[in-house]
């Protein structure tokens, strides 16, 4: 696989804040619109593609990639997913949306020459997407060590069974690999090395999406989200990533870039819809008063504006830990931002929605949508409990010996 050749980030910020303001803002109405209009809502936006084919002529493509693979450092990043995280579902235009970042990582890292040849190469080109199959719905997996998805050698090949859900992209009619996790060696002593990951495509027998699944009433389509069966589903050997009894290593290395992703898209939705409140608060009167003069809005506003900045300084130097020592090192940095920024969002959406009024809860602004992305990206890679647990020992470590 080639390296990018890509612009300085200043650049690529100009390009990408001038492509937003051409091509995405005004095409809002019109996504929502050949969405709904679709026969299966689970099939391609015509605009989609129109908008991916513009972003790749404009040199803005597949942003996300590592800097040791030719891309941008992780804190150059920060910006360029902000801007995208102001419109839910812009960051497909860019190649940049989860899980396939994540997933494309996992290829990058862990994947032999065949499975980036017939499963990363088109990932990058935009021609397919994926799904990570890790959360069950029979354990709580907050605790991965709890999932029960069996993968079991047979001869030449692995069978698996078991059940998944909340699985992202798994609805999508472009979707065609799933990266799966189980148990292959459930009496290993060592309960993190009992997991092994492998590839299953979509369409194997015994694959089936059971059913697309809602956050707070949201279907997240055209990706969704589902719950998937696994029955007897028989792969080549080959298809393990890794080796046996690694899936836990593969996954510590893809869930520490994913996190910080999302946090920088949650600011991106939490600046926006602090702007929007803004201009509601100067446009809007109550008793006598526009709502810029009342000192709750004021408030806040003011709370609002800190909070994010608050965020977005953590995310920032979290990046730059990263970039510096890797991802397993900032790792005390990475929880803490996940626990920082989802609520961060959710806390400052809430308040935007609040200043609009009954029409803030609608799909006529983007605000109860962003709501319901901070909310459950609170649960997403981890809930806020595991991520305070973990940080917690490791502060108590460092300070009292």
């Amino acid at each position: 696989m080639k390296s990018l050749d890509l612009p300085p980030v200043e650049q690529l910020k100009d390009r990408l804040a001038a492509f937003m303001d051409e091509h995405v803002y005004p095409n809002e109405a019109r996504y929502h619109a050949e969405l709904n209009a679709l026969p299966d809502r689970f099939s391609t936006v015509p605009l989609m593609e129109e908008l991916k084919a513009r972003a790749r002529a404009a040199g803005l493509w597949n942003l996300w990639m590592p800097a040791d693979h030719g891309g941008l450092s992780n804190l150059d990043y920060c910006a360029l997913a902000e801007m995208m995280g102001r419109v839910l579902w812009s960051p497909e235009i860019f190649n940049c949306n989860a899980p396939d970042t994540g997933n494309m990582e996992v290829f990058l890292k862990y994947g032999t020459e065949a499975q980036q040849a017939e499963w990363l190469e088109p990932l990058l080109a935009g021609e397919i997407r994926s799904s990570y199959c890790m959360t069950e719905p029979d354990v709580a997996s907050s605790d991965a060590t709890n999932i029960r998805t069996s993968i079991r050698r047979d001869g030449d090949t692995y069978v698996i069974n078991g059940r998944k859900w909340f699985i992202t992209n798994a609805p999508y009619e472009r979707t065609r690999i799933f990266i799966v996790m189980g148990l292959s060696d459930p009496d290993n002593p060592n309960r993190h090395l009992r997991q092994s990951q492998v590839l299953v495509p979509k369409h194997t027998p015994g694959v089936t999406v059971v059913r697309p699944l809602t956050t707070l009433g949201y279907d997240d389509a055209p990706l969704g989200h589902a719950e998937v069966l696994f029955e007897n589903v028989r792969v080549p050997a080959t298809n393990i990533l890794l080796g046996e009894g690694r899936g836990f290593e593969i996954a510590q290395g893809r869930l520490g870039p994913g996190r910080i992703h999302h946090c920088m898209r949650l600011i991106g939705s939490a600046q926006r819809a602090l702007e929007y409140a803004c201009r509601r608060a100067v446009s809007r009167e109550t008793f006598g008063r526009r709502l810029a003069d009342h000192q709750s809005v004021l408030e806040d506003i003011a709370k609002s504006w800190s909070e994010i900045e608050q965020a977005r300084l953590l995310t920032m130097k979290t990046a730059a830990r990263m970039d510096e020592v890797g991802a397993k090192a900032a790792r005390d940095l990475i929880a803490a931002a996940k626990i920082t920024v989802p609520l961060m969002a959710q806390t400052v959406i809430d308040r935007c929605m609040q200043i609009h009024g009954a029409g803030g809860l609608t799909a006529d602004y983007p605000m109860a949508e962003a709501y319901n992305y901070a909310r459950w990206c609170r649960q997403a890679d981890g809930p806020d409990q595991v991520h305070m647990m973990a940080l917690g020992k490791q502060i108590i470590r460092q300070y009292a010996g």
